[in-house]
């Protein structure tokens, strides 16, 4: 029964509100310990039952190599927003006229839906595309229609938006690629269930709802174009009688 003493530091951890990660790895380490305490055992074997455990974290961690380059992503957007990409994405959306925040987002939905479909998952995302470049210039664009800043209420809007729209590219794109996890994750699943599916016949019936998700969330974003220009209106309609007073 000691071993469930990991379960304990889990609820006493989130309820002061640690940090998840530290929270999660002083958890393990107590049921590590916790499950090698037994009648006569030396605190020599409760400490080396904690560096066993700690080495059974590092060698996970080190197995999945590609979590290095994930956290690598986040220091190099943060010297390309320092040194201002935001704001270049904004001056270039400027320079496309016919530019909206729906219209910009709807190709956004296009292009990362079927790069999803094809694997490429990685090449969008909310750290290394959605803020430093699609939420600003669909910003850009709206602000180019309202002629000004924007209201902080259609700013946050459109970045919750742009946040949205990658959600749902990245959610009905990926089940077209048939190496993804999901849909591998689906097969085993079926398969124990006595329901044995190829692959690519998952992939296929994928194929219909992705194109019902775009037409969806499509026409939602064409519609969020007059909810940005209603939202702008009012604001300036506001400041202007407040300009009166």
């Amino acid at each position: 029964m000691l071993v469930l003493l990991g379960i304990l530091v889990v609820v006493a951890g989130f309820v002061a509100r640690i940090n998840p990660l530290l929270v999660i790895l002083a958890a393990a380490i107590v049921t590590g310990v916790c499950a090698a305490i037994a009648p006569g055992v030396s605190l020599a074997a409760l400490f080396q039952a904690g560096v066993a455990t700690l080495a059974a974290f590092g060698e996970a961690f080190n197995d999945n190599r590609y979590f290095h380059v994930v956290w690598l992503i986040l220091p190099v957007i943060g010297l390309l927003e320092r040194a201002g990409l935001q704001e270049r994405a904004r001056m270039l959306i400027a320079k496309v006229k016919a530019a909206s925040a729906g219209r910009l987002l709807l190709v956004y939905l296009l292009i990362r839906q079927g790069t999803s479909a094809l694997g490429l998952t990685s090449l969008g995302g909310h750290p290394q595309m959605v803020r430093p470049l699609v939420a600003p210039m669909a910003e850009g664009a709206a602000e180019i229609e309202a002629g000004g800043t924007l209201p902080d209420a259609v700013r946050f809007r459109i970045r919750g938006m742009s946040a949205a729209t990658d959600n749902i590219g990245l959610f009905f794109g990926e089940d077209i690629f048939i190496a993804i996890g999901s849909i591998i994750l689906m097969v085993g699943f079926l398969e124990q269930a006595g329901i044995i599916v190829e692959p690519l016949q998952l992939s296929v019936w994928a194929i219909p709802t992705a194109i019902a998700a775009f037409l969806v969330h499509g026409a939602r974003l064409l519609m969020f174009d007059r909810e940005v220009r209603k939202a702008i209106a009012g604001g300036q309609s506001g400041q202007t009688s407040e300009a009166g007073k």
